[in-house]
């Protein structure tokens, strides 16, 4: 199974609708794809394919509820979906899964067992078979660096970087190579990127300067995403992908936006290419 992170320490939503993109890009090749959306923020992957409504429930069945063994239900009445992509929405009481998580460490501690705060997830997944029910998993993590970001690298070694090529979206790249580095100290795992993905890309020769600074380091940069707002805002307005946005909610075809989701399936396509992992 090909497995996942999207990621950037900038955030934001650039991330979560490449995260909902490359899902769809998925699909639309015949993949079977389950996406987690492990991010608290209101504007989250969930909200953008409009699987939100049970976030603020404090009856409903969640993720964490899982990954601390306290269930309302099986895994698979967790699951929604949108457009072919099933989903894993996002619930408000992630926000503390630091402290739950912890607790339930202590607890186990007490009992002479072992748990494991930042495997929880990849537990949770296994025993539900997901490695035997989808052909790709992506995780959609918080911008924040903390258990949930643990959780989703932990599950899937590999990650997709999202930046702006600017000073700071430079900066946020190299800091995000020294967090794999230390994440991979710390877990005792390796952890792999599978591409840099610079998008708002608008020509100018500042942004030109970073990207060849970055190819210079090494990293892999199989497409560049021009600045495309008024799609990606169409997007969010509409509560759907790019592909559905563009099929559905445009009276005519841009050129240049058909072009950048044939981008987007050809990333999907290099992503898919390189390796594919047990989650």
């Amino acid at each position: 199974m090909l497995a996942y992170t999207v990621y950037s320490e900038a955030g934001g939503v650039g991330k979560t609708t490449l995260a909902a993109n490359l899902a769809k890009a998925e699909v639309r090749a015949g993949r079977d794809v389950l996406i987690i959306d492990l991010d608290t923020q209101e504007a989250s992957l969930s909200h953008l394919l409009d699987v939100a409504d049970e976030r603020n429930d404090s009856e409903a069945d969640s993720l964490l509820r899982h990954m601390i063994d306290r269930p309302r239900g099986p895994f698979e009445d967790l699951i929604r979906t949108s457009e072919g992509i099933d989903i894993v929405p996002a619930h408000n009481i992630l926000e503390y899964a630091s402290k739950h998580l912890r607790r339930r460490e202590e607890e186990a501690a007490d009992f002479g067992e072992t748990f494991n705060p930042n495997k929880q997830l990849l537990r949770v997944l296994r025993e539900a078979g997901v490695h035997e029910t989808y052909d790709t998993l992506i995780v959609d993590p918080p911008a924040t660096a903390d258990i949930k970001l643990h959780n989703a690298i932990h599950t899937t070694r590999h990650v997709v970087i999202p930046f702006e090529p600017s000073g700071k979206g430079y900066e946020s790249v190299q800091g995000l190579d020294q967090l794999v580095g230390g994440l991979e100290d710390n877990l005792d795992i390796e952890v792999g990127v599978l591409a840099v993905v610079p998008n708002r890309y608008k020509g100018m020769n500042d942004q030109d300067r970073f990207l060849e600074t970055l190819q210079e380091d090494g990293w892999d940069i199989p497409v560049t995403l021009r600045e495309r707002s008024s799609m990606l805002e169409g997007c969010w307005a509409e509560q759907c992908t790019a592909y559905r946005y563009v099929d559905e909610h445009r009276d005519r075809k841009r050129d240049h936006e058909v072009e950048t989701l044939e981008k987007i399936d050809d990333l999907a396509e290099h992503i898919r290419l390189q390796t594919e992992v047990p989650a």
